[in-house]
């Protein structure tokens, strides 16, 4: 059986797609999406990835690769207008409500 491929766009790059495992692309989304609050201040990237990594499971996600799915879920997020960016130091991301 063939893989399953998603088109991932990154909020950095307009118009450029990654090509992705469609299945864990999912599953990070819906774990970023289910840690990320609606209301500011929002999650500064370390909080972000550490809490994304608490719902995602090892088995799919081994070794450090969580950080690297959850960031991708992030920018794709952020680029169909999913989560915001709020401006201010360190950076800080919200879901929108």
């Amino acid at each position: 059986m063939a893989q399953e491929i998603f088109e991932a766009l990154n909020v950095n790059h307009p118009g450029k797609v990654h090509r992705v495992d469609a299945v864990k692309f999912c599953k990070a989304c819906a774990g970023l999406l289910s840690v990320l609050p609606t209301e500011a201040p929002g999650l500064n990237q370390s909080e972000m990835i550490a809490a994304a990594r608490a719902v995602l499971p090892d088995a799919d996600f081994p070794g450090s690769t969580q950080g690297w799915w959850v960031k991708s879920a992030q920018l794709h997020l952020e680029a169909v207008g999913e989560v915001v960016r709020d401006t201010g130091k360190p950076l800080r991301w919200r879901r929108v409500s």
